[in-house]
């Protein structure tokens, strides 16, 4: 909620491409990119749903009976999957065994939580804190998104709500905090409107005090909803270029490649360390960060690309600040985290800042 007071002013000075190329580097790896990795763990159901989506979703084609695609999808990909005996039902019986009545009810727990973590665990709110800035920029990067696709909506507000949202949350006993969803393009894309949000919430609800999310997953396989997911991560990438000019594509490129490190190092450096290590020592601390490293490469970039050479020193400088202090290319907060990128973004500042001195002096 804090960081809603500044939250306009954050987004009017960051450019669109370097907002929309971090959104679109998530939507790559963590999205898009894994959930086609899901898709093609049994092939034949996969691709069949996988057509139906790009047939239904991307083409825009009516199915039978002008069944939403993506309800066409789950249907037919889950009946054949059970039909050629893909289907995994060694999880049903654990699954049923989670049905019954969970009402949602406050607690005080959070209470007891809010008062460890200013005394025995203290030292957690240098991971807390990142977090909490981490999802702030994320709304303000959907939010960015959003408008891109014709829907302008106020970051402050939005932040706001979130904030809101993760308190009322945690007297319910909820320990995620709350952001606006990445995937909001794709479901605008889907042709969903603030029905479906107020759907979405309904159904959720009721799916957790009836525990029946254990069976949703074991009666449908994840080879069937992960093409959705697919799409919705290709309407996030295409969005992102579809809403800039052409000579800002590479800074949405460049805004991309961190969540690519931040991938690699989430899913591959705890159990294969010394692999990730061996491919490069860079790839952990590029993806420490990374949604701090894309937006403000990218800014660099769009900056540059328009000439704006003080602007883009002082985005490295920032990008010097935030890796002095463990934002970026850091595992926690703590002063001088990263002396080796702080220095290397202050000799960048110094390159962009005597461009920019030799811009003035010839008057361009």
């Amino acid at each position: 909620m804090c960081i809603s007071v500044i939250g306009r002013w954050i987004q009017s000075h960051l450019p669109r491409a370097a907002m929309l190329g971090a959104v679109a580097g998530v939507a790559l790896t963590f999205i898009a990119g894994e959930m086609l990795f899901k898709t093609l763990e049994i092939p034949v159901i996969g691709l069949l749903v996988l057509a139906i989506i790009i047939v239904g979703l991307v083409a825009r084609v009516s199915m039978p009976f002008k069944i939403p695609a993506s309800l066409f999808a789950i249907i037919v990909g889950t009946a054949m999957a059970y039909l050629i005996g893909a289907a995994d039902t060694s999880k049903f019986s654990d699954a049923f065994t989670h049905l019954g009545f969970y009402p949602l009810l406050p607690g005080l727990a959070w209470f007891e939580g809010l008062g460890l973590l200013f005394t025995s665990m203290l030292a957690i709110l240098t991971v807390v804190l990142p977090i909490t800035l981490y999802n702030a920029i994320e709304t303000m990067n959907n939010v960015e998104a959003m408008e891109a696709a014709g829907d302008k909506y106020d970051v402050r507000e939005c932040q706001a709500v979130d904030g809101v949202g993760t308190m009322i949350g945690a007297v319910f006993g909820g320990v995620f905090p709350t952001t606006v969803y990445i995937a909001t393009v794709g479901s605008k894309w889907m042709g969903a409107g603030r029905g479906y949000s107020i759907l979405n919430g309904v159904v959720y609800g009721l799916a957790t005090m009836f525990g029946l999310i254990a069976v949703l997953a074991a009666i449908i396989p994840v080879s069937v909803v992960a093409p959705i997911l697919v799409f919705v991560g290709m309407s996030m990438i295409a969005t992102a270029f579809q809403s800039n000019e052409t000579r800002y594509y590479p800074a949405i490129a460049l805004a991309m490649l961190p969540y690519f490190a931040n991938y690699v190092m989430t899913r591959f450096n705890r159990g294969a360390g010394e692999v990730v290590d061996n491919i490069s020592s860079a790839i952990v601390v590029l993806g420490q960060g990374a949604m701090f490293t894309a937006i403000l490469l990218g800014a660099m970039t769009v900056s540059v690309i328009d000439h704006r050479f003080r602007q883009a020193a002082v985005f490295a400088l920032v990008a010097a600040a935030c890796s002095f202090v463990g934002l970026m290319h850091a595992p926690e907060l703590s002063f001088n985290a990263s002396q080796d990128f702080t220095l290397g973004y202050l000799v960048m500042a110094a390159f962009f800042g005597w461009f920019a001195f030799k811009s003035s002096n010839q008057g361009v």
